[in-house]
């Protein structure tokens, strides 16, 4: 797992996980990775000094994050631990974010990639939907030109 430091073409600056450098590489092309405080997709690495370690065993960050995934009926404790550890006012914005996700988009579950390409298509009424996917699911909509947004999809509460 790598974290880079992004920041996109309106200045906001954030971190994220990715399994390696390729990864990051791979949905950067696609625009795949969204800046939480805008939703721009037009992002690159900013410059980040180096971490280095004092022993022990950090919490593993989560792998790559669902595309708007529904919530969990069990929280995931991998997104859990991260959501502690970001810090509060970028927590605070993901749960505004979650929260205006579901009073305003229809939930779809696991049938996202399906009903994402119906709606472009033309198969199905336009409207905004969120929901899961697997990795390869999104790599597929992406490059049949269907547009969506990955979120990472943290728990309420403490």
């Amino acid at each position: 797992m790598i974290l880079y430091r992004l920041r996109c073409t309106k200045g906001h600056e954030f971190d994220s996980w990715f399994k390696d450098g390729k990864t990051y590489e791979r949905q950067e092309k696609r625009s795949l990775i969204g800046c939480p405080a805008c939703g721009s997709s037009k992002v690159a690495r900013a410059p980040m000094a180096p971490r280095i370690g004092k022993g022990g065993k950090p919490a593993e960050p989560p792998a790559e994050a669902p595309v708007e995934a529904t919530p969990a009926a069990a929280p995931d404790p991998q997104m859990a631990a991260l959501a502690r550890a970001m810090p509060k006012e970028m927590r605070e914005t993901l749960l505004k974010l979650r929260e205006q996700v579901e009073k305003n988009l229809e939930p779809v579950g696991e049938k996202f990639a399906e009903e994402a390409r119906k709606i472009h298509y033309g198969e199905s009424d336009k409207r905004g939907i969120y929901g899961q996917t697997t990795d390869e699911e999104a790599e597929a909509l992406a490059e049949e030109g269907i547009e969506f947004g990955r979120l990472p999809w943290i728990p309420r509460g403490n």
